[in-house]
């Protein structure tokens, strides 16, 4: 069996509500591969899923410095931020979902929980543009297909109140 047969098996059978088995099986594997991106992601997430999330940001970190690449790496993305959320690291959850988002532009999944992190962030005007962008991108309906310009346009002009709700720099006389 290869190692990704191994994986595939081992989260094929897990229960959500009961990880550390999925942990256990984890564990030798990690011993004896403890290099490999996609085994650091996927014991990453399995912490993660079992409510470890210090642990899990160990892992994720260490996933993505190996070379995740695809979609792995998309998902790493995904729950890295959304981990780091979690732990109050609102702006640094913030900054991996902007580059996330560099690396996979056209990604629902990343939109929404950038959106997520911009909320708790205090940033609401650019939470919801994110999100109505992903509505107008996403949502295949023919409800929302008439109305595209306006979601857009008003995802944009929310977009502006959140950019000129910037402080601005003030110059002393």
């Amino acid at each position: 069996m290869t190692l990704d047969e191994e994986l595939n098996r081992i989260f094929t059978v897990r229960d959500r509500n009961k990880m550390q088995p999925t942990i256990d099986a984890l564990l030798p594997i990690l011993v004896d591969h403890p290099a490999d991106a996609r085994v650091l992601y996927e014991v990453g997430g399995a912490y993660d899923t079992a409510g470890k999330e210090q642990a899990a940001r160990s892992f994720y970190e260490q996933a993505l410095q190996a070379g995740l690449s695809g979609d792995l790496l998309r998902r790493c993305y995904v729950q890295y931020g959304s981990t780091l959320r979690n732990l109050g690291e609102f702006a640094r959850s913030v900054e991996v979902f902007e580059r996330a988002r560099q690396d996979f532009p056209d990604s629902p999944s990343l939109a929404v929980f950038q959106a997520i992190s911009l909320h708790a962030s205090s940033r609401f005007d650019e939470a919801v543009a994110a999100l109505l962008e992903v509505v107008a991108e996403g949502v295949k309906s023919p409800d929302i297909e008439r109305y595209k310009p306006s979601i857009r346009g008003n995802a944009a002009y929310i977009r502006s109140l959140a950019t000129s709700a910037q402080p601005t720099k003030q110059h002393n006389a």
